[in-house]
């Protein structure tokens, strides 16, 4: 009997270690995980600081850029920085400014205003009429602003260039005080010329404006060039040349270009081709890829002929008949191969 007892004792020890071991060898041992680095999100104090935005009696600026200027982006604020009021809530720059941004001033419209300096003034801030500056003629240093650059002012009218319409939406207006034209009984005009002290300011303010905007040369354009079927303003008596020359604004050709366009049309019979259908749309088709808004019609309807006058006033002042002859032809060209519509 306590020999059987000592066997079966002795047994269910060796099947408790064998149990233990086996639950050893089976026994979990959890796995170190492996820890991913986290991508970074960036915080305000992680990016590079921005420019600070400068606050003057309660007003906030924001006066440098830190957009493309390339892609004609600007952040640079030139006025006080407008922003919501939302009750109950407050709205913080922290984030501020987004890089992807433009100026809505565009586009630099030049205007004469047909009147005398105190009438021009009366007109132009007093009735449905306006524009951002009115330089005035009377001998002094001063040039009016009527309106802030940041708001619209009622000086275009139906209007188009190139791809955009309605140019007050998006152009600085300057008014001019100029006397205009008088036309004799045949409808003739005979334009007044500009003084050259008030072309001097004309030029320092055009000049200002467009560098801070980056307005290209192309966006510098005269009342008539935005709307030739209604408006002569400036005039031909207006000196693009002088401002391109001495100011480097604005468009203007090359004469050397312009000379080996006007070789190869008077090399053929320009008169021969002139009432052709095909050459007619070709004139069309040329101003409108120009900026022009014309219609195409392939006649040398009116629309065509006050756009071709429009275009002879900035660009071919000596001779402003409507008449696109060899030379008008030329000095187009050699403008589309200059300033190429991108």
């Amino acid at each position: 009997m306590r020999k059987t007892l000592y066997i079966i004792g002795l047994s269910v020890f060796v099947f408790s270690c064998t149990s233990q071991q086996n639950a050893k060898k089976k026994q979990y041992i959890p796995r170190t995980p492996v820890v991913q680095p986290k991508t970074a999100v960036k915080t305000p104090g992680s990016e590079k600081p921005k420019p600070q935005i400068t606050t003057e009696h309660g007003v906030e600026f924001f006066t440098t850029n830190i957009s493309d200027l390339t892609k004609n982006d600007n952040s640079v604020s030139y006025g006080s920085i407008v922003s919501a009021k939302p009750v109950g809530y407050k709205v913080v720059k922290t984030y501020f400014p987004a890089i992807a941004q433009n100026f809505r001033q565009r586009y630099l419209i030049l205007h004469y205003t047909a009147l005398p300096d105190d009438k021009s003034i009366t007109v132009l801030t007093q009735q449905g009429v306006s524009a951002h500056y009115l330089v005035n003629n009377t001998g002094d240093n001063e040039i009016y602003q009527l309106v802030d650059e940041n708001k619209r002012a009622y000086h275009a009218g139906v209007s188009s260039w190139r791809s955009d319409k309605n140019l007050n939406d998006n152009s600085i207006g300057i008014e001019i005080v100029n006397a205009g034209f008088t036309a004799d009984a045949e409808g003739k005009r005979t334009f007044m010329a500009f003084d050259d002290a008030q072309v001097k300011k004309v030029a320092a303010l055009v000049k200002d404006i467009a560098t801070r905007y980056n307005i290209p040369a192309t966006n510098i354009l005269a009342h008539s060039d935005i709307a030739p079927t209604r408006k002569q303003d400036p005039g031909p008596l207006f000196p693009w040349k002088k401002l391109y020359d001495e100011y480097q604004i604005g468009m203007w050709y090359d004469e050397a270009m312009k000379q080996n366009f006007y070789d190869f049309e008077t090399s053929t019979d320009f008169q021969i081709k002139y009432n052709d259908p095909a050459f007619i749309s070709n004139v069309q088709t040329q101003l409108q890829k120009f900026g022009y808004g014309l219609d195409m019609s392939g006649k040398w309807d009116d629309a065509t002929k006050t756009t071709i006058e429009a275009f002879q006033y900035h660009f071919r002042p000596q001779n402003y008949d409507g008449i696109m002859d060899a030379e008008t032809f030329s000095i187009l060209q050699a403008l589309l191969q200059k300033y190429p519509v991108k």
